[in-house]
């Protein structure tokens, strides 16, 4: 054989393999997702079309050029640890942890796959990252700001109902750190006092609390309901609505979703499409980026929202001057 011929036939070989590699398909990255209510749920439904809105908008498609493990906890949220150790046994590339909860048990879960968080409390009191602006670790997202409303959800529910003297409320030991919760209620109470309000504390460690806890409420002789933010009561909205209904109890909470099911008024941001905005996040770590460097979004609109036709069951006149704030008013 010819040198010429001979160095064709080696560098043909040579070739040969990089060509193999080069037409070799792309991996396809995998993500973990965690949420909180059963995936037949409504809450989780709804969840789960955001974030798959949010996908298609930056060009994913499930089970295309992406794959999504979902894991729900169905409304335990002590399951949360399971599900994030499962989720880096199968050596997902990123985990979207649905809020605090899920963000926590992930956390210990894994210092090394980058997590996404579309609803955080106070990511800061609750140790996910170090700093709003420069998180610093493998976790990064959104904060709906929930806790630090309390206040003005308490302030607005007197404006709206100034007769009333006693407001239970109700609230979720461990749905955040010890130290936001501990910051919540302190601002709660300090709000309340200056108010003229008496609040008292209702504990909903599950669901099934429920009961036992509009029992207290009633027995409390309370004026209206404040719901402090969680992710398991935000779950648990329509039937916490139903059992305050019949007892002309009127609601006021962080969330929209409550007033749309008959709650008497809302304060606070979008939370349910942070699951889409979240992936503005997803799109970047999976781009290259590191959660440490990708500062957490805060938001910059907070909703009022009103139900009259609530009001109007319960026998409340609200001020003008509080309807005409409001961003959407249920007639």
């Amino acid at each position: 054989m010819k040198r010429r011929e001979l160095l064709g036939v080696i560098g043909g070989a040579a070739a040969w393999p990089l060509g193999v590699r080069a037409q070799q398909p792309k991996k396809i990255p995998r993500i973990g997702l965690m949420v909180t209510g059963a995936i037949e749920s409504p809450e989780a439904r709804a969840a789960l079309k955001a974030f798959d809105q949010g996908l298609r908008e930056f060009g994913y498609i499930d089970g295309q050029n992406v794959l999504v493990e979902t894991r729900a906890a169905g409304l335990k949220v002590e399951r949360f640890p399971a599900l994030a150790i499962e989720l880096v046994r199968l050596n997902v590339d990123l985990i979207v942890a649905s809020n605090t909860p899920a963000a926590r048990a992930a956390q210990q879960a894994t210092t090394t796959i980058p997590i996404v968080v579309p609803v955080m409390g106070d990511p800061v009191g609750d140790g996910l990252v170090a700093s709003l602006a420069r998180p610093g670790g493998n976790i990064t997202g959104l904060t709906f700001l929930g806790p630090q409303l309390v206040p003005k959800r308490l302030a607005l529910l007197k404006e709206a109902l100034p007769t009333a003297s006693r407001v239970a409320a109700l609230w979720h030991p461990g749905a955040y750190g010890e130290r936001t919760m501990n910051d919540m209620m302190a601002e709660a109470k300090e709000a309340a006092l200056t108010l003229g309000v008496q609040l008292r504390l209702v504990a909903v460690h599950a669901p099934d609390d429920l009961d036992l806890a509009f029992s207290t409420i009633i027995g409390e002789r309370a004026d209206a309901i404040l719901i402090f933010p969680s992710p398991m009561l935000f779950n648990q909205r329509k039937r916490i609505v139903d059992l305050a209904t019949p007892r002309r109890l009127p609601i006021v909470a962080m969330g929209k979703e409550f007033v749309q099911l008959g709650g008497f008024i809302s304060y606070g941001a979008d939370i349910m499409d942070f699951n889409r905005r979240c992936v503005a996040y997803v799109d970047k770590i999976l781009k290259g980026a590191k959660p440490a460097d990708l500062p957490v979004e805060q938001p910059t609109k907070f909703e009022l929202f009103i139900n009259l036709k609530t009001a109007k069951t319960f026998g409340i006149d609200i001020p003008p001057s509080l309807v005409a704030r409001a961003d959407e008013v249920i007639e």
